[in-house]
């Protein structure tokens, strides 16, 4: 992921699973950092797999959600594992 921006706004939009019901809704924030955070540390793991992230028209799945949040450039404190 070079040269991502993640100051840029992003919107969240959650798993459509049927099978595992959930109660977060789409959602916006005004940095695609808060984004990615809100989505590895808040989402259970059935909704992170069918959620995605836009950001300026680009679609992240969840395998580019966790790199990005794994990389070295994200800018935001992680949570303790």
């Amino acid at each position: 992921m070079d040269t991502f921006n993640f100051e840029a706004p992003a919107e969240l939009f959650p798993s459509r699973n049927r099978k595992a019901p959930s109660k977060v809704k789409y959602r916006r924030f005004s940095r695609a950092a808060e984004a990615i955070q809100f989505a590895v540390e808040q989402l259970p793991e059935p909704q992170l797999l069918g959620a995605y992230i836009e950001v300026n028209e680009r679609r992240l799945g969840h395998q580019e959600i966790r790199a990005l949040y794994e990389s070295e450039n994200y800018p935001l404190k992680k949570k303790a594992a």
